[in-house]
């Protein structure tokens, strides 16, 4: 803490074994937890909230004013979860009036050049590759993972344990457990990878999989598939979530993958 290159806010609430590096700027009213390291030329804005345990590399920008013509200078935060890293020139804005906050959750992983924008949600354990943007408003689970160069429109939802193929622009909700990818973004199966990874045994898969069979391969309306779903397959954890994720999505879920050869 007694680095004479870096500027610290007398108001910034450091906690111990907090190490930061030449040339940093940490502004008032930040609060950083234990055994955080903060990188050379690392700006931290008014209303951060940064965990333990966190890396932040160099040239990252935390807590900006959203780019939003609509922020009146409210008094808002970004908040980031212990055991996360943010990789080197990664933005994230705070909040706007419609959320308060923007969050980055536990065990998350941002990389190089990634932008987090305003009123964002993002769940634990995820992982954003270089260069993935998320627009405001946007809502990630658990589990996520980005591959690099993903754009998010404002307002998408997508849902625990997807998977979303490098490149790809998400227009559209993506509902848990699923692998998108394509032009536009389509189902193109379940993240079965992902799930065996994080310990889902292979009948857990194979329901997952019979429900999204239900949904994307068997040319029902969703409204129909949803029917069918409920009335036929046993009553889950994962079965209700994929049916309420869909019943509650504002922008609509992708669609599935059709070939035009």
């Amino acid at each position: 803490m007694n680095q004479p290159l870096a500027y610290i806010h007398p108001g910034a609430k450091i906690s111990k074994n907090v190490v930061v590096e030449p040339f940093t700027t940490i502004h008032n009213n930040v609060t950083i937890g234990d055994g955080t390291w903060i990188g050379s030329n690392v700006t931290i804005m008014e209303g951060a909230r940064i965990g333990k345990n966190c890396s932040i590399f160099p040239g990252a920008v935390i807590s900006a004013s959203p780019q939003d013509l609509k922020y009146d200078d409210e008094e808002t935060t970004v908040i980031i979860g212990d055991n996360t890293t943010i990789r080197e020139c990664a933005t994230i804005h705070k909040g706007t009036s419609d959320r308060m906050k923007t969050v980055i959750g536990k065990n998350c992983l941002i990389m190089a050049y990634c932008h987090v924008a305003h009123d964002c949600l993002v769940g634990d354990n995820c992982i954003f590759s270089n260069n993935s943007t998320l627009a405001g408003h946007v809502t990630i689970g658990d589990n996520v993972i980005l591959a690099g160069l993903v754009a998010v429109h404002q307002f998408v939802s997508v849902g625990q344990h997807a998977f979303v193929t490098g490149g790809s622009l998400v227009r559209k909700d993506v509902p848990p457990y699923v692998k998108a990818a394509r032009e536009p973004l389509s189902y193109v199966g379940i993240n079965s990878i992902g799930l065996r990874r994080r310990g889902f045994t292979s009948d857990k898969i194979s329901e997952i999989q019979n429900i999204y069979r239900i949904l994307y391969q068997k040319n029902y309306n969703n409204s129909q598939a949803l029917q069918i779903i409920e009335a036929e397959m046993e009553a889950t954890p994962e079965r209700d979530e994929i049916l309420q994720f869909i019943r509650d999505s504002q922008r609509g879920i992708m669609k599935g993958y059709f070939s035009n050869n």
